[in-house]
């Protein structure tokens, strides 16, 4: 099987490298591609430097597309892919939206991405680690309301958020005054409750993006689901407290040793030692950290708990090849 990496010089794109590394997938070749400026480079991976290429307006001879370029790249090149013969699993925002298009973490709802018509999309990255702790608990207790507040790092905005906050806390330290490009305002020593365009309701398009995805992937569209989204300044890991009212009451204890054995999940839940889910603990990690896990005080029955999940890896760049591993394991890619 033939996989290439679009978008593969870019902080998911290397992610991606790492996470095929040690991938069970079954493949005899690997394609990188990226902008014009970045051709010629070369890339490690198993023992061999992998030129990058420039990608192409046409067909790419795949079998299956990792696509990290963003939205307008995969907009306009993906459905030429397709017609290659390709099967495209899409990191942007591009097809998340459309009803033919399955939005998947295969931890919810794998097979999902059976059901593909050439594309698969890959959710937001703060929908991502939301869906892998609450999925669990909705399938036994059933979700009627969840209420998000996210912590989100830097990488969010790719390597040059990253940039912008290393920058900016140098100056700042050295006396001077951080500037912002990337984001709205400042980033170090700073929080900022803006990710993405404001919405007409009042919410960012970030916000949103939780609502309309988690609705898609858990096959509920009625789900009431509410987020206000922060940016922090940390460089990696997103972190979200979580509220939920559910239909059959949960006890702490319950969804801890419902949680435990969830795939995707690790349990971090032990005040009294200070174990509990952090950007430190869980960047890196390919399981997504849940912890603080306690009886909702505002309804009744349900439940509060803090989550803490790397987004370049089951945001992004982990959960596209998660659904290429389950594609191939059902006989839907080649071996």
């Amino acid at each position: 099987m033939r996989v290439a990496i679009v978008g593969a010089t870019g902080a998911v794109g290397h992610e991606l490298l790492s996470v095929l590394e040690r991938s069970p997938l079954q493949f005899t070749e690997l394609q990188l591609y990226a902008s014009p400026r970045s051709a010629g480079t070369t890339l490690p991976f198993r023992g061999q430097d992998l030129t990058v290429q420039v990608t192409p307006e046409g067909a790419i001879p795949a079998d299956v597309i990792l696509a990290s370029a963003g939205a307008s790249i995969s907009k306009a090149l993906a459905p030429a892919w397709v017609a290659g013969g390709a099967v495209v699993i899409d990191n942007s925002s591009a097809f998340r939206y459309d009803d033919h298009v399955p939005l998947v973490v295969p931890e919810v709802n794998g097979e999902a991405a059976l059901q593909h018509q050439g594309i698969i999309a890959n959710p937001n990255c703060t929908t991502a680690i939301a869906a892998v702790a609450v999925y669990p608990l909705h399938r036994q207790y059933g979700v009627r309301r969840m209420i998000v507040s996210t912590y989100q790092a830097t990488s969010g905005a790719g390597a040059k958020g990253m940039d912008e906050l290393l920058e900016g806390t140098r100056a700042v330290l050295d006396g001077a005054e951080a500037t912002a490009q990337v984001f709205a305002h400042p980033i170090p020593f700073n929080v900022i409750p803006h990710i993405d365009a404001f919405q007409a309701n009042g919410y960012t398009k970030e916000e949103m993006k939780v609502v309309w995805e988690t609705r898609k992937i858990f096959g509920e569209p009625d789900l009431v689901v509410s987020c206000t989204a922060v940016r922090i300044p940390t460089l990696r890991t997103h972190s979200e407290a979580i509220t939920l009212e559910l239909e059959r009451p949960a006890t702490p204890d319950e969804a801890r040793d419902l949680l435990r054995g969830a795939p995707g999940v690790e349990v971090r839940d032990n005040p009294g030692d200070k174990l509990y889910p952090m950007p430190l603990t869980a960047s890196g990690k390919y399981a997504v950290e849940v912890g603080r896990i306690r009886e909702s005080l505002v309804f009744p029955g349900g439940l509060e708990l803090f989550v803490a999940g790397d987004q370049l890896l089951k945001g992004a760049a982990l959960n596209a090849v998660q659904i290429a591993e389950y594609l191939q394991q059902h006989g839907a890619l080649p071996q």
